[in-house]
């Protein structure tokens, strides 16, 4: 029987073929970060070159299975004979199948074993491709591949496979007893524990007495076998990135077409030095908290310019109990990161100044729902500040007033254009949407707060695959960059944010909020202290942190400042001890003025400005006609948007008037575009349908307006109560 030389592969050939069963994930620059699993069906690791292999593992190989390996020319003539005349007399013998016969029988699925054993035909094919073998390739080689292919214990494959998982080492590590366990496995792979352990004893004492020393105990090498077969040492995913690289292959899947297998190496945006130096900082944080009950965190650096994730820390690894949860993409109550989002857009829309006067102070605020009562974090109250103060020291109370004036649904749509995945409407949140009554997760939340790195200019994070070798290239944003936040309003933020004056009042002046480069940071606790964060930005860099515990369960005494921040400032000092963060240069068209305060409600400042919002000085008895404390329009205080009305049938009309209430008395009102009175309060007497009530100046300019819908008796499903 003859086989065809063009059918017989090359050892080069067999070697490039060999895919291991693991992908292996690389930072940006080449450098491994995580060890993957990902074909299932077999485990099979990397292909081990021979001086790999330990020497007393070839040599009990070659003992075992193949003595005179290294002087037949593929068939064992003398095996052969011996192997028929034991079947004449029905002796048993080692059998004539040798290593490279083996080989062949591997290298070819037509000589793959059948249930019953390789036919005569099969193992006359297996003598052929032998010496054909020996003629084209070297020993050595023969040997290697043989390791590299050959099957053992369930799904094991190869040595690499074999040494990982029954041992927890490279092949070079394999001892004299680890080796005759090994060769023991090539003959009965899948044999008892006892019958191994048999094997291997017999080896070893075979090949002690062939050198000439006495035959030893085999206590160790039964003891080492039960203890080897029973364990799955080799993990399916080992590294520093576990949930990056989830992510980054099932972006990779999605990229492909279905059912093909991933590459065996994945380059991904990460940066190793990075990734480690977050795991090993949140993990520090975290042993710290372990009396405050907070087990979970999670790291998102990403490249301000690029939108590219250069750390992704999903967990806190074996401090967790749910480590496999991804905290970077779990959905959880922001807190107060909200809020530099939602100044950004007052300040937009020209409702208030980095300047203007807000009051800190006990409020009961009516809603649709009934009425609110926000309180602060320390429970007091500082008065009359002005935005810098209430943004920067993060105070609730004047971020509610904030929200009543830009309206819970039209701050939602902010949010939803800033890649914020929220599930309801802003009216489902209502005011509490200011101190974060939604859920957001970590990445989504980094990345608005790269546009307000980027003045306003939201992208989608970038793709985690990069340039990946035998993989696909990186993947672009999923979409266009588009203006989201006013480039003006965007930089003031970040200027407040950056201010270690105006964040004094809550954090003091020596917080570890203050970096010696410039930097604008928020942190936010969620309530019960279920969840605190840290994000913020420098130059290049925007880096979140969250710490909670993935059940969801409260933490002690914990707060953004306790337990994201240290972490957050850890990352910021390493990505900048070599580089600099400079302030951002202001937009070309916004005000720079020198302010006063009336009162001496703040020190006078420099300030910044959109056009059109500038004033020297900000007091609590503003002139008549003008803005008041706020330095912005005066708003409508009842109703809020969103309200509802049912009229009653048994209640006389003139008793369900409505009382529509402005801040200032110099306003007019129009109801649907027509004049409706002027002053501070008036009364309306509603009529089913749906209204836009408005304030003006006295030349029509709309100043503030809110929608609200009036139900007529008998309405199915609306209770006749009046407002609700």
């Amino acid at each position: 029987m003859a086989l065809p030389a063009h059918a017989l592969p090359s050892f080069a050939e067999v070697k490039a073929a060999h895919l291991s069963s693991e992908t292996q994930v690389l930072d940006r620059h080449g450098e491994l970060l995580q060890r993957q699993r990902t074909d299932l069906r077999v485990r099979q690791g990397e292909w081990v070159g021979l001086p790999e292999v330990s020497g007393a593992l070839r040599q009990a190989l070659v003992y075992s299975e193949d003595r005179r390996f290294y002087e037949h020319a593929g068939v064992d003539w003398q095996a052969v004979a011996a192997a028929a005349w034991g079947n004449v007399w029905n002796t048993r013998t080692r059998g004539a199948s040798t290593l490279t016969m083996q080989l062949a029988g591997l290298l070819d699925a037509d000589l793959k074993a059948g249930a019953g054993g390789r036919s005569w035909t099969q193992k006359a094919g297996q003598a052929v491709w032998a010496q054909w073998l020996e003629r084209s390739w070297r020993k050595d080689q023969i040997l290697e591949a043989y390791l590299n292919r050959v099957p053992f214990r369930g799904e094991i494959v190869g040595i690499a496979a074999l040494s990982r998982s029954l041992f927890n080492k490279a092949p070079h590590g394999l001892n004299a007893d680890e080796a005759a366990i090994t060769a023991a496995l090539v003959r009965a792979p899948n044999a008892p524990r006892e019958q191994v352990a048999q094997r291997a004893c017999g080896v070893q004492q075979a090949m002690q007495r062939a050198s000439g020393a006495a035959a030893q105990d085999c206590l160790s090498v039964r003891l080492l076998t039960d203890a080897a077969l029973r364990q799955r040492a080799w993990a399916p995913s080992e590294g520093d990135a576990p949930h990056a690289t989830r992510r980054a292959l099932a972006e990779w899947r999605s990229a492909h077409p279905s059912g093909a297998a991933p590459p065996p190496v994945l380059r991904t945006t990460l940066w190793a030095p990075l990734q480690r130096h977050a795991q090993t900082l949140l993990q520090r944080q975290l042993r710290e908290l372990q009396a405050q009950r907070a087990e979970d965190g999670a790291v998102i650096v990403l490249d301000n310019a690029s939108g590219e994730v250069l750390a992704w820390v999903g967990s806190s690894g074996a401090l967790s109990q749910a480590s496999e949860v991804d905290g970077a993409l779990a959905m959880r109550q922001p807190g107060s990161t909200l809020k530099p989002l939602l100044y950004a857009q007052a300040i937009a829309q020209k409702r208030l100044s980095a300047a203007s006067l807000i009051e800190d102070a006990p409020t009961h605020i009516p809603t649709a729902a009934g009425l609110y009562i926000p309180q602060n974090y320390d429970r007091g109250f500082r008065g009359w500040v002005s935005v810098r103060t209430a943004l920067a020291s993060s105070l609730n109370i004047p971020a509610v007033r904030t929200l009543a004036m830009v309206s819970p649904d039209a701050f939602a749509r902010q949010l939803v254009a800033l890649g914020l995945p929220l599930r309801e409407t802003g009216d489902y949140y209502g005011l509490g949407l200011a101190l974060g009554s939604a859920e957001v997760n970590l990445l989504t939340l980094s990345n608005a707060y790269r546009a307000l790195a980027n003045q306003g200019r939201y992208g989608p994070v970038a793709g985690l695959v990069g340039g990946a070798a035998g993989g696909s290239a990186g993947r672009a944003p999923n979409g266009p960059v588009v203006q989201a936040i006013d480039a003006g309003a965007a930089f003031i933020v970040g200027d407040i944010l950056s201010d270690p004056n105006a964040r004094a009042t809550t954090f003091g002046t020596d917080s570890l909020l203050a970096t010696r480069f410039w930097s604008a940071v928020k942190t936010g606790t969620s309530k019960d202290m279920r969840d605190n964060w840290a994000l913020g930005w420098s130059q290049r860099y925007t880096v979140g942190v969250w710490v909670g515990n993935a059940s969801g369960a409260p933490m002690g005494d914990v707060s953004g400042t306790s337990g994201a921040a240290p972490v957050w400032a850890g990352v910021m000092q390493w990505l900048h001890e070599q580089n600099r963060s400079r302030a951002p240069a202001p937009p070309a068209r916004l005000v720079a003025q020198q302010v006063r305060f009336g009162e001496r409600i703040e020190p006078a400042r420099r300030e910044w400005f959109i056009p059109g919002t500038e004033q020297a000085l900000f007091a609590l008895n503003a002139p008549a006609g003008g803005p008041g404390a706020s330095g912005s329009p005066p708003r409508i205080l009842s109703p809020t948007s969103g309200t509802i009305l049912a009229l009653d049938p048994d209640i006389p009309p003139r008793n369900q008037r409505l009382t529509l209430k402005a801040e200032s008395p110099h306003v007019r009102w129009r109801l649907d575009g027509k004049p409706l009175g002027r002053g501070q309060q008036i009364q309306w007497m509603p009529w089913p349908g749906r209204h836009v009530i408005e304030i003006t100046d006295t030349r029509g300019g709309v100043l503030d307006s809110v929608r609200v819908e009036v139900r007529g008796a008998g309405v199915k499903g609306v209770k006749t109560t009046g407002v609700r």
